[in-house]
Protein backbone atom coordinates (compact mmCIF):
# COMPACT_ATOMS: atom_id res chain seq x y z
CA UNK A 1 0.00 0.00 0.00
CA UNK A 2 1.16 3.51 -0.77
CA UNK A 3 1.88 5.77 2.17
CA UNK A 4 0.29 9.18 2.55
CA UNK A 5 3.62 10.75 1.65
CA UNK A 6 3.87 8.66 -1.52
CA UNK A 7 0.31 9.52 -2.51
CA UNK A 8 1.25 13.17 -2.24
CA UNK A 9 4.62 12.94 -4.03
CA UNK A 10 3.28 10.94 -6.97
CA UNK A 11 -0.24 12.42 -7.04
CA UNK A 12 -0.06 13.81 -10.60
CA UNK A 13 1.17 10.45 -11.87
CA UNK A 14 -1.38 8.45 -9.90
CA UNK A 15 -4.17 10.57 -11.39
CA UNK A 16 -3.49 9.04 -14.78
CA UNK A 17 -5.87 6.11 -15.43
CA UNK A 18 -3.05 4.22 -17.16
CA UNK A 19 -1.06 4.24 -13.91
CA UNK A 20 -3.21 4.76 -10.81
CA UNK A 21 -2.22 3.42 -7.41
CA UNK A 22 -1.65 -0.10 -8.76
CA UNK A 23 0.82 1.17 -11.35
CA UNK A 24 2.60 3.32 -8.79
CA UNK A 25 3.01 0.28 -6.56
CA UNK A 26 4.59 -1.58 -9.50
CA UNK A 27 7.03 1.27 -10.01
CA UNK A 28 7.83 1.27 -6.30
CA UNK A 29 8.77 -2.41 -6.31
CA UNK A 30 10.72 -2.31 -9.60
CA UNK A 31 14.47 -2.82 -9.81
CA UNK A 32 16.12 -1.14 -12.82
CA UNK A 33 19.73 -1.19 -14.02
CA UNK A 34 21.06 1.83 -15.92
CA UNK A 35 24.33 1.24 -17.79
CA UNK A 36 25.97 4.53 -18.72
CA UNK A 37 25.37 7.81 -16.89
CA UNK A 38 26.21 10.30 -19.59
CA UNK A 39 23.99 12.31 -21.89
CA UNK A 40 21.31 9.59 -22.10
CA UNK A 41 21.63 8.12 -18.62
CA UNK A 42 21.37 11.52 -16.91
CA UNK A 43 17.80 12.41 -18.01
CA UNK A 44 16.68 8.79 -17.94
CA UNK A 45 17.87 8.35 -14.35
CA UNK A 46 16.37 11.68 -13.24
CA UNK A 47 12.93 10.84 -14.57
CA UNK A 48 12.95 7.27 -13.25
CA UNK A 49 14.01 8.45 -9.80
CA UNK A 50 11.33 11.14 -9.83
CA UNK A 51 8.72 8.59 -10.94
CA UNK A 52 9.43 6.46 -7.88
CA UNK A 53 11.29 3.45 -9.25
CA UNK A 54 11.97 1.51 -6.08
CA UNK A 55 15.60 0.55 -6.74
CA UNK A 56 18.05 1.95 -9.28
CA UNK A 57 21.47 0.46 -9.98
CA UNK A 58 23.81 2.97 -11.66
CA UNK A 59 26.79 1.72 -13.66
CA UNK A 60 29.59 3.89 -15.04
CA UNK A 61 33.36 3.70 -14.72
CA UNK A 62 34.10 7.26 -15.82
CA UNK A 63 34.75 10.43 -13.86
CA UNK A 64 33.07 13.76 -14.55
CA UNK A 65 34.95 15.94 -17.05
CA UNK A 66 34.34 19.56 -17.92
CA UNK A 67 33.37 18.57 -21.48
CA UNK A 68 30.52 16.43 -20.09
CA UNK A 69 28.62 19.40 -18.68
CA UNK A 70 27.21 20.56 -22.04
CA UNK A 71 24.88 17.55 -22.11
CA UNK A 72 25.13 15.42 -18.95
CA UNK A 73 22.60 17.25 -16.81
CA UNK A 74 23.15 15.28 -13.60
CA UNK A 75 26.52 16.94 -13.01
CA UNK A 76 27.74 20.40 -11.99
CA UNK A 77 31.12 22.11 -12.34
CA UNK A 78 32.12 21.20 -8.77
CA UNK A 79 31.67 17.50 -9.58
CA UNK A 80 34.69 17.50 -11.91
CA UNK A 81 37.04 14.50 -11.44
CA UNK A 82 34.52 12.65 -9.24
CA UNK A 83 33.07 9.22 -10.06
CA UNK A 84 29.95 9.62 -12.18
CA UNK A 85 28.11 6.71 -10.55
CA UNK A 86 28.63 8.08 -7.04
CA UNK A 87 27.72 11.65 -7.98
CA UNK A 88 24.64 10.41 -9.83
CA UNK A 89 23.50 8.46 -6.77
CA UNK A 90 23.93 11.55 -4.59
CA UNK A 91 22.03 13.76 -7.01
CA UNK A 92 19.17 11.29 -7.37
CA UNK A 93 18.96 10.76 -3.61
CA UNK A 94 18.56 14.51 -3.23
CA UNK A 95 15.78 14.44 -5.83
CA UNK A 96 13.94 11.51 -4.23
CA UNK A 97 15.25 10.20 -0.89
CA UNK A 98 12.59 7.48 -0.77
CA UNK A 99 14.15 5.26 -3.43
CA UNK A 100 17.11 2.88 -3.07
CA UNK A 101 20.23 3.67 -5.09
CA UNK A 102 23.30 1.54 -5.77
CA UNK A 103 26.34 2.98 -7.54
CA UNK A 104 28.75 0.72 -9.45
CA UNK A 105 31.90 2.67 -10.34
CA UNK A 106 33.06 0.36 -13.10
CA UNK A 107 32.53 -0.49 -16.73
CA UNK A 108 30.05 -3.26 -17.48
CA UNK A 109 31.60 -6.43 -18.87
CA UNK A 110 29.89 -9.70 -19.72
CA UNK A 111 30.93 -11.66 -16.65
CA UNK A 112 29.98 -8.94 -14.20
CA UNK A 113 26.63 -8.23 -15.88
CA UNK A 114 25.78 -11.92 -15.99
CA UNK A 115 26.55 -12.29 -12.29
CA UNK A 116 24.53 -9.21 -11.34
CA UNK A 117 21.44 -10.13 -13.37
CA UNK A 118 21.50 -13.80 -12.37
CA UNK A 119 21.91 -13.17 -8.63
CA UNK A 120 18.96 -10.80 -8.18
CA UNK A 121 15.81 -10.14 -10.21
CA UNK A 122 15.81 -7.03 -12.39
CA UNK A 123 12.69 -5.77 -14.12
CA UNK A 124 14.53 -3.84 -16.79
CA UNK A 125 17.91 -2.69 -18.11
CA UNK A 126 18.52 0.66 -19.80
CA UNK A 127 21.46 0.76 -22.20
CA UNK A 128 22.58 4.41 -22.15
CA UNK A 129 26.11 3.79 -23.42
CA UNK A 130 27.89 5.09 -26.52
CA UNK A 131 29.97 1.95 -27.03
CA UNK A 132 28.94 -0.66 -29.60
CA UNK A 133 30.80 -3.53 -27.94
CA UNK A 134 29.13 -2.90 -24.58
CA UNK A 135 25.75 -2.63 -26.31
CA UNK A 136 26.20 -6.06 -27.85
CA UNK A 137 27.28 -7.38 -24.45
CA UNK A 138 24.16 -5.97 -22.79
CA UNK A 139 22.05 -7.50 -25.57
CA UNK A 140 23.56 -10.97 -25.09
CA UNK A 141 23.32 -10.95 -21.31
CA UNK A 142 19.77 -9.58 -21.19
CA UNK A 143 18.70 -12.14 -23.79
CA UNK A 144 20.29 -14.97 -21.79
CA UNK A 145 18.76 -13.74 -18.51
CA UNK A 146 15.36 -12.90 -20.14
CA UNK A 147 15.47 -9.30 -18.86
CA UNK A 148 13.81 -6.58 -21.00
CA UNK A 149 16.09 -3.82 -22.27
CA UNK A 150 15.58 -0.30 -23.62
CA UNK A 151 18.49 0.80 -25.83
CA UNK A 152 19.29 4.22 -27.27
CA UNK A 153 22.02 6.22 -28.94
CA UNK A 154 22.53 9.72 -30.32
CA UNK A 155 25.10 10.98 -32.84
CA UNK A 156 25.10 14.60 -33.89
CA UNK A 157 21.42 15.51 -34.29
CA UNK A 158 20.23 11.92 -34.90
CA UNK A 159 18.83 9.59 -32.26
CA UNK A 160 17.78 5.93 -32.13
CA UNK A 161 15.57 4.13 -29.62
CA UNK A 162 14.53 0.47 -29.49
CA UNK A 163 13.22 -1.92 -26.82
CA UNK A 164 13.29 -5.71 -26.58
CA UNK A 165 11.24 -7.83 -24.18
CA UNK A 166 13.29 -10.99 -23.89
CA UNK A 167 10.63 -12.64 -21.73
CA UNK A 168 8.97 -13.40 -25.09
CA UNK A 169 10.80 -16.12 -27.01
CA UNK A 170 9.79 -14.62 -30.36
CA UNK A 171 11.45 -11.27 -29.60
CA UNK A 172 14.19 -10.12 -31.97
CA UNK A 173 17.35 -8.64 -30.47
CA UNK A 174 19.89 -5.93 -31.17
CA UNK A 175 22.09 -8.38 -33.10
CA UNK A 176 19.22 -8.95 -35.56
CA UNK A 177 19.49 -5.26 -36.44
CA UNK A 178 23.26 -4.82 -36.23
CA UNK A 179 25.15 -8.12 -36.60
CA UNK A 180 27.80 -8.60 -33.91
CA UNK A 181 30.48 -8.97 -36.57
CA UNK A 182 30.53 -5.17 -36.47
CA UNK A 183 32.04 -5.48 -33.00
CA UNK A 184 35.30 -6.47 -34.62
CA UNK A 185 35.60 -3.16 -36.46
CA UNK A 186 37.33 -0.25 -34.78
CA UNK A 187 35.15 2.24 -36.67
CA UNK A 188 32.11 2.21 -34.34
CA UNK A 189 34.44 2.62 -31.39
CA UNK A 190 35.73 5.87 -32.91
CA UNK A 191 32.23 7.22 -33.60
CA UNK A 192 31.12 8.51 -30.22
CA UNK A 193 30.32 11.88 -28.67
CA UNK A 194 34.00 12.73 -28.24
CA UNK A 195 34.77 12.32 -31.95
CA UNK A 196 31.64 13.24 -33.94
CA UNK A 197 29.91 15.64 -31.54
CA UNK A 198 26.34 15.71 -30.28
CA UNK A 199 23.66 18.29 -29.53
CA UNK A 200 22.65 18.17 -25.86
CA UNK A 201 18.84 18.54 -26.14
CA UNK A 202 18.64 15.56 -28.53
CA UNK A 203 20.18 13.42 -25.78
CA UNK A 204 17.67 14.87 -23.35
CA UNK A 205 14.78 13.92 -25.62
CA UNK A 206 15.98 10.37 -26.29
CA UNK A 207 17.00 9.76 -22.66
CA UNK A 208 13.59 10.99 -21.52
CA UNK A 209 11.98 8.68 -24.09
CA UNK A 210 13.94 5.78 -22.59
CA UNK A 211 12.54 6.61 -19.16
CA UNK A 212 9.03 6.88 -20.61
CA UNK A 213 9.28 3.48 -22.30
CA UNK A 214 10.66 1.99 -19.07
CA UNK A 215 7.72 3.30 -17.04
CA UNK A 216 5.24 2.04 -19.63
CA UNK A 217 6.82 -1.41 -19.65
CA UNK A 218 6.82 -1.68 -15.85
CA UNK A 219 3.17 -0.65 -15.42
CA UNK A 220 2.01 -2.83 -18.31
CA UNK A 221 1.23 -0.19 -20.93
CA UNK A 222 1.95 -0.78 -24.65
CA UNK A 223 5.58 0.06 -25.42
CA UNK A 224 5.86 1.95 -28.70
CA UNK A 225 9.52 1.11 -29.26
CA UNK A 226 9.10 -2.62 -28.61
CA UNK A 227 10.87 -4.41 -31.47
CA UNK A 228 10.66 -1.15 -33.44
CA UNK A 229 13.60 1.09 -34.22
CA UNK A 230 12.48 4.66 -33.53
CA UNK A 231 14.57 7.19 -35.45
CA UNK A 232 14.61 10.84 -34.39
CA UNK A 233 16.08 13.78 -36.30
CA UNK A 234 16.48 16.74 -33.97
CA UNK A 235 17.27 19.17 -36.79
CA UNK A 236 13.80 18.67 -38.31
CA UNK A 237 11.94 17.34 -35.22
CA UNK A 238 10.86 14.26 -37.18
CA UNK A 239 10.27 10.71 -35.97
CA UNK A 240 9.98 7.56 -38.05
CA UNK A 241 9.77 3.90 -37.07
CA UNK A 242 11.06 0.67 -38.59
CA UNK A 243 9.62 -2.70 -37.51
CA UNK A 244 12.34 -5.24 -36.71
CA UNK A 245 11.63 -8.85 -37.66
CA UNK A 246 13.52 -11.61 -35.92
CA UNK A 247 16.49 -12.82 -37.93
CA UNK A 248 16.45 -16.61 -38.12
CA UNK A 249 20.23 -16.62 -38.64
CA UNK A 250 20.99 -14.25 -35.77
CA UNK A 251 23.87 -15.69 -33.69
CA UNK A 252 22.26 -14.44 -30.46
CA UNK A 253 18.54 -15.22 -30.79
CA UNK A 254 18.12 -17.08 -34.09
Amino acid sequence: MLSRKQLQRYSRQIMLPQIGEAGQEKLGTARVLIVGLGGLGSPAALYLAAAGIGELHLVDGDKVEISNLQRQVLYKTNHRDKDKAQVAAQQLTAANPEIRLHSHCRMADEGWLTSLLSNQPFDLVLDCTDNLNIRHTINRVCRAQTVPVVMASVRGFSGQLVSFDFRAEESPCYACLFPPAAEQSDLPEAENCSTVGVIGPALGMIGSAQALEAIKLIVGMPVTSLSKLQLFEAASLEWRALTLPKNSTCPVCG
